[in-house]
């Protein structure tokens, strides 16, 4: 079970901790206060994991257990790379045998069972190598995909679901029957079409918030449960179309 930090840390840092003024800007000195003081940064280094998005995907699967069965899986946005430890135990994806395929446009150190890729997803011959990488169908298409923020909420909103709506469209196109979706998103609204699209081709969509995503962040999870079939949810949708007549 995947317990939140919350009422102290099992890193055995003192929390509360102030940064020396020095040379920071004062926004700059918050943040790092900010990140040095956070249980879940703390317990993140503990277990070993390179950031505390791990939790959030924990909390996510401790409660809709999309990680439960997968043998292989696409992680879209992997830098620094702790979804992409998770995916590589509950695969067992090794070196020899990689059941786990990364990409992202940053650098990221080599995870082991973990084929990555740098470049930048929206690259046409992306969606092609990561499935020549993992060589396979995947049960699970993640993305933690971001675009870089502006400032602008409403700019970066449009920006983040472009990419929300790209990787939906690529796990459709390659998902196993039975898989699952899970993308970041931003709070401010999904696209219509898109959820009409997600629950065409699949039996569960939701927006999720675990709880180690911070309180003040506007980002939300997009999941979509149980792929019905590329075959299945075309005729679904034909029969739809054609009772619309």
């Amino acid at each position: 079970m995947t317990k939140s930090p919350i009422g102290g840390n099992r890193s055995g840092r003192k929390l509360g901790q102030k940064v020396k003024k020095g040379k920071l800007k004062a926004s700059s000195r918050r943040w790092l206060e900010r990140h040095i003081n956070d249980p879940y940064v703390q317990r993140a280094q503990l277990e070993g994991y390179r950031a505390r998005a791990a939790f959030k995907l924990l909390e996510i699967d401790e409660k809709h257990k999309i990680l439960a069965g997968a043998k292989r899986i696409i992680d879209l946005g992997a830098a620094p790379g702790s979804w992409s430890q998770i995916a590589a135990k509950v695969t067992n994806s090794t070196d020899a045998d990689p059941r786990v395929a990364a990409i992202d446009f940053l650098e990221m150190d080599g995870v082991p069972g973990v084929r990555f890729l740098q470049m930048d997803f929206l690259d046409p011959e992306a969606p092609e190598k990561l499935m020549q990488a993992i060589g396979g169908t995947p049960d699970l298409v993640l993305s933690d995909m971001a675009a870089p923020t502006t400032g602008h909420r409403q700019t970066d909103h449009l920006r983040t679901m472009h990419l929300c709506e790209v990787a939906a469209h690529f796990a459709v196109d390659v998902l196993a029957e039975g898989g699952h979706f899970l993308a970041k998103t931003f709070q401010g609204g999904t696209e219509r079409d898109l959820l009409s699209m997600l629950k065409q081709n699949f039996r569960q969509v939701i927006h999720v918030k675990p709880a180690s995503s911070r309180a003040e962040s506007v980002e939300m999870f997009l999941l979509a449960k149980g792929f019905k079939g590329r075959q299945k949810a075309g005729r679904e949708t034909e029969t739809e179309e054609e009772a619309a007549e």
